[in-house]
């Protein structure tokens, strides 16, 4: 390889890092999904105001107030990552700073976490020492009417939209590859859940049935709670290198089959498996290689598999070449059953 200066790659080998490691694509996509973080977190802040002014003594207002406030956090934690992102990579931080979508990630959920278990001990409570909410009569322009029915004609008006928000984040998670977007999405779109549970409270409270409310801040309670274990969960396998998964989670990522793959079509290759570490929007790969019996490794050799590698798509970001004599007993076989065979 080409060198500059000793241990420095030269200009043309400099791998992208920060936000220029993006594709033109990606870029125009992450800058739509900052715009539209920017207006949920407008949108949020007019609904927890909203929410706070008519949430009375109401358990059920009440939680849906502090769930409104707690979705706050989500987009804060995508817009500082994002920021953060285009940091280049130094010597203090040589894979550059896109793990800062995984910190972000596990502190929206945690925060998440706390509160759930917060409502749910505090729904209990409630239930358990018989608190009667009372909803009295509120004056609006000289007319007086029960203030239940200002609570949710609230939330209603401040929980259709952001079903339609939440779709179109997640539209723009998966070109991403941003799980702190897709989770910020996925609770967009439930919100209407916990909606439905408050008003169904505050009627119930009408209907003379006090423990209406109660119970249905314990099923906001449960939803937030919910949120916050399952995104708590999804963040900690990325920051301790689990496997790299596709943007929901839901399975590992094809990518790892395709790395192989091209691996494995190299003329000097004889079997190739993956060590595949998801860092935010971008992977770090490392390679194991058995050359074919014969074949000389050169720098050259590796440095055109590392090129190739990193073309098969633009998340593949970060390649290292490790050649050894044969595949690694630990990286034998990956979780998925699809993991290459050492040779005997």
């Amino acid at each position: 390889m080409n060198e500059s200066r000793r241990g420095e790659p030269a200009p043309e080998e400099v791998s992208p890092s920060g936000r220029d490691a993006l594709p033109e694509e990606q870029e125009r996509v992450l800058a739509r999904a900052i715009r539209l973080e920017w207006f949920s977190l407008v949108f949020l802040a007019v609904t927890v105001t909203m929410v706070a002014l008519v949430s009375g003594q109401s358990q059920a207002m009440k939680a849906a107030w502090l769930e409104d406030s707690m979705s706050l956090l989500p987009p804060i934690a995508f817009l500082v990552a994002a920021h953060l992102i285009s940091k280049r990579s130094d010597r203090g931080h040589p894979y550059g700073h896109h793990r800062s979508i995984g910190v972000a990630h596990v502190v929206s959920a945690a925060a998440l976490l706390g509160m759930g278990v917060f409502l749910v001990v505090d729904s209990l409570s409630t239930l358990i020492t018989v608190e009667r909410p009372p909803v009295g009569l509120t004056v609006v322009l000289g007319h007086a009417f029960w203030a239940g029915w200002l609570m949710i004609a609230v939330m209603v008006v401040t929980n259709i939209p952001p079903i339609f928000i939440g779709r179109a984040k997640m539209k723009l998670a998966e070109p991403l590859h941003d799980k702190v977007l897709y989770a910020d999405a996925d609770m967009n779109k439930a919100n209407w859940t916990s909606a439905l549970a408050t008003v169904v409270g505050v009627l119930g409270i009408g209907a003379g049935l006090w423990w209406a409310d109660s119970v249905a801040a314990l099923v906001v309670s449960v939803s937030i709670l919910h949120d916050g274990l399952k995104n708590l969960r999804s963040s900690i396998r990325g920051l301790t290198d689990a496997e790299a998964r596709t943007f929901d989670d839901k399975e590992p990522h094809p990518l790892i089959g395709d790395i192989e793959q091209k691996a494995r079509e190299a003329g000097w290759v004889a079997d190739a498996v993956s060590r595949v570490r998801d860092e935010g929007h971008v992977f770090h790969v490392e390679v194991f290689v058995v050359p074919a019996e014969g074949s000389d490794v050169t720098g050259k050799k590796c440095e055109d598999l590392r090129r190739a590698l990193r073309d098969v798509d633009w998340k593949v970001h970060d390649v290292v070449i490790a050649p050894v004599s044969e595949i690694p007993t630990d990286q034998a076989f990956r979780s998925d059953g699809q993991g290459s065979k050492a040779p005997s």
